[in-house]
């Protein structure tokens, strides 16, 4: 990380070279709000905790996230969006398969159980629903649909095939069993749920398991 090198104003304008001071304290808030999240969980995640843990002051986070349900789901978010881009790698059985696998890995891994937290608190609070859908769903769903594009502007997608249909079924049966606990998260669970896409939507009728 780049270190700052002159004074800077509160607003993160740069006096000199380096990064800009803005940047640095936002990230270091970020992190301190990730740690908390799994530490201490959705709920007992205050503003309180994680100003303490980054050294900043509450008025600080508060200019930049207006709740702290919008910034534990942009803590969240830019995690796992170094974890687990969306792969692209020219194949698109690979590409699903790949990303619905790094996807398991994620719930079944250390940031699981804050992201059920924080999924399931968004069921009952229409504020964490918002900065859910704000901050995680939306941008995520872009990411993966632009992927998609790429593969029906080339055929390999139909063109009449509903690509936010194809997402929701994607994405639908994990979140499914996540939040039910009804059977397990694993890589062969991935594969089914390819396969199914692919064929039974007929986007690759060739599509197999072998």
């Amino acid at each position: 990380m780049d270190v700052v090198t002159t004074k800077q104003n509160e607003t993160g304008t740069n006096r000199g070279r380096g990064r800009p001071r803005s940047e640095v304290s936002r990230q270091r808030i970020l992190d301190a709000a990730l740690e908390t999240l799994e530490i201490s969980g959705f709920t007992n995640s205050t503003t309180d905790l994680i100003a303490e843990r980054a050294g900043a002051s509450k008025a600080t986070i508060y200019r930049w996230w207006p709740t702290k349900a919008s910034l534990l789901a942009e803590a969240l978010r830019e995690a796992v969006a170094h974890e687990m881009p969306f792969p692209e790698t020219g194949d698109l059985a690979t590409d699903i398969e790949l990303q619905l696998q790094n996807f398991i890995g994620l719930l079944n891994g250390r940031l699981g159980r804050a992201f059920k937290a924080f999924v399931g608190a968004a069921q009952s609070d229409p504020e964490v629903a918002a900065a859910f859908l704000e901050e995680w769903v939306k941008p995520r769903r872009k990411e993966a649909k632009t992927v998609l594009e790429h593969y029906q502007v080339n055929g390999q997608i139909a063109a009449d095939v509903d690509l936010d249909l194809v997402l929701d079924l994607l994405y639908g049966p994990l979140y499914f069993r996540l939040l039910s606990g009804y059977g397990a998260l694993t890589p062969e669970y991935a594969k089914q749920i390819t396969v199914f896409a692919l064929n039974g939507l007929a986007i690759q009728p060739e599509y197999s398991t072998r």
